[in-house]
């Protein structure tokens, strides 16, 4: 494979990672192919010279039609609840692990040269810190395990099927096109959404679980060499910062501070299977793809406040069902109250 103008398809354009993603491909001179089901997007998200498709992954005749002459697979879609997971496990495992599956095996059957995949450092469970791609996966929820799963069935078909791959691992990336009137995830986007609306920022548990957050723009940076760097065939690599380890706590803090609205936290009980620590190290990404932290922490948050300031704050979106309703499930999500 060579770095020359490819047919590329990527799953989740109308998202977050999949937008900015699709947007820097186009701007390299690339066919781009986008697939989203907007469950989790928006569609002003779709960057323009993108030749969209409303579908979802799971309609595995429409994509491997979609796939026919596509060189490489950015299989970014998922539905990234993983708090979630724990009370909605089969729309959440659906999503994750029987899409992959659809979008992998069209992959397979249409030969494409390569799928990059984007899995979640959520495989790593509660291990020691700082996380090692040397590290055997230790999933702890519904939502981890259907991306480890995910990942084996890519290795499996690939491996078969002579089809290259690349496993990603970003980790709680920030920055504008960011979903935030989601309740269930992107814990600044919701901090910044329920402050901008004069509303205290809510907490799961003490507030010291710690964290590392990665802007979007240096995460895409890692991204766009797995299409088609030699090296990187059969790499599983973490890709974000590992400088900044920071308390839940002190993201409200800077939220608070960016916002100009100051208000003590709303402290509700611990959700269950929460991972308390989670660092990813990048040891290997700057090894392998120069990898470098070029937005901090607070300057990342600015750009999110001001994507959401333009846009305007927004009601937030219970779109996706409690399919488990008990003592265990917040109250926040039970009463629809962020």
């Amino acid at each position: 494979m060579t770095s020359k103008s490819k047919k590329i398809l990527v799953t989740g354009v109308a998202g977050f990672l999949g937008s900015h993603l699709s947007e820097k491909l186009v701007e390299l001179g690339h066919k781009v192919i986008g697939i989203d089901n907007m469950l989790g997007g928006y569609q002003d998200n779709v960057p323009k010279g993108v030749e969209f498709y409303n579908e979802d992954c799971c309609n595995f005749e429409r994509i491997n039609s979609l796939m026919s002459g596509v060189n490489v697979v950015y299989h970014c879609a998922a539905t990234a609840h993983e708090g979630l997971s724990v009370f909605s496990p089969y729309e959440i495992t659906k999503n994750n692990y029987l899409a992959s599956v659809s979008i992998f095996s069209a992959a397979v059957n249409k030969k494409v040269d390569r799928i990059v995949f984007c899995s979640s450092m959520a495989r790593y469970g509660d291990q020691q810190t700082p996380f090692t791609e040397s590290m055997k996966p230790r999933p702890v929820d519904p939502y981890a395990i259907s991306k480890v799963a995910a990942e084996e069935v890519l290795k499996n078909l690939c491996e078969l099927n002579g089809i290259e791959w690349v496993i990603a691992i970003p980790h709680n990336i920030i920055g504008p096109r960011q979903k935030y009137d989601d309740p269930f995830r992107n814990v600044v986007s919701i901090m910044l959404n329920r402050m901008m609306q004069k509303k205290a920022p809510i907490i799961y548990g003490d507030g010291e679980q710690k964290r590392c957050f990665s802007y979007i723009d240096d995460c895409i940076s890692c991204l766009i060499p797995m299409m088609d760097q030699k090296n990187l065939h059969r790499e599983i690599i973490n890709i974000g910062p590992d400088e900044e380890f920071v308390t839940v706590n002190k993201v409200a803090e800077i939220c608070s501070n960016v916002s100009g609205f100051n208000s003590e936290p709303i402290y509700k009980k611990d959700r269950p299977q929460e991972v308390k620590h989670a660092l990813c190290s990048a040891d290997k990404a700057r090894r392998l793809l120069n990898y470098k932290t070029k937005t901090s922490l607070r300057d990342g948050i600015v750009k999110t406040y001001d994507y959401i300031k333009k846009r305007g704050t927004r009601d937030f979106d219970y779109n996706i069902n409690l399919e488990i309703i008990n003592d265990l499930t917040p109250e926040t999500w039970k009463k629809k109250e962020i």
